[in-house]
C-alpha cells in the first residue's frame, strides 16, 4: 500500500508479483486442493505464531505499519 504524507510517498505493508504463468499453472489445481493448502496454512500461523506477532502481522495486512 502507498500512501501521501506532505508530498512523501509512504509506502506500507506488502505487494508482490506473479507471472501469468504462475496463474495459469495454480487455475489448474482442484478447488480441493487450494483449500486444503490455506486450512493447513492457517491451522500452521495459528500454532506457531504468538499472539503478540499475530497482532503485528494484521497491522502489517491492513497497511498500518
Amino acid at each position: 500500500m502507498i500512501k501521501r504524507r506532505k508530498n512523501k510517498i509512504v509506502k506500507k505493508g506488502f505487494s508482490y508479483h506473479v507471472t501469468e504463468e504462475q496463474i495459469r499453472s495454480y487455475m489448474k489445481f482442484p478447488a480441493s486442493k487450494k483449500l486444503l493448502w490455506l486450512e493447513e496454512a492457517i491451522r500452521f500461523s495459528h500454532y506457531a505464531l504468538t499472539e503478540n506477532k499475530k497482532r503485528i502481522w494484521e497491522a502489517f495486512r491492513k497497511g498500518e505499519i
